[in-house]
């Protein structure tokens, strides 16, 4: 039986997937969460430091909250293949040390990663741990686009850690 540890594979960078960003879907983001004029038109963009349209950076975070949740999918069904149970995976506790380190212009394809870092059992929620990881979004160019830190509560679906 594996260990928790063992299943978030802690230590370890895993590849969440892709998303290439159109004109399209940055200004609907924009229009509906962050409406600056450098995320809603490639003439009003053109007139700022960006320099042509690009996307919110909520809307990076949100495409690679969405990978992330991808993958948790992945490891249960990859985990009940080979016989084990999967990770149960509680709240999240936010994000904190964001940096958008480079602009997501639109066309750019995406890549986004996950770390888990470390586990801390929960005194209070017996059998539950936090896991803290390190979360990253790279460009085409393998330039880091954006960069955050994050806690999420978990705990070994068999209970045993």
């Amino acid at each position: 039986m594996m260990t928790l540890e063992e299943k978030l594979a802690v230590g370890t960078v895993h590849q969440l997937g892709q998303h290439t960003f159109t004109p399209a879907e940055i200004v609907e983001f924009a229009s509906r969460y962050d409406p600056q004029r450098f995320h809603l038109s490639e003439e009003e963009a053109a007139k700022t430091h960006f320099g042509r349209l690009c996307a919110s950076g909520w809307h990076t975070a949100a495409i690679w909250m969405s990978r992330n949740v991808a993958a948790d999918k992945v490891m249960a069904e990859r985990l009940r293949a080979a016989g084990e149970t999967p990770v149960e995976f509680g709240p999240a506790l936010g994000l904190k040390n964001v940096r958008w380190t480079a602009p997501v212009y639109a066309g750019d394809t995406i890549s986004f990663t996950r770390s888990f870092l470390k586990l801390r059992p929960l005194d209070k929620r017996p059998g539950w741990f936090l896991a803290s990881k390190h979360c990253e979004a790279y460009d085409s160019r393998t330039r880091k686009v954006m960069e955050f830190d994050s806690a999420q509560m978990v705990r070994n679906g068999d209970a045993t850690a």
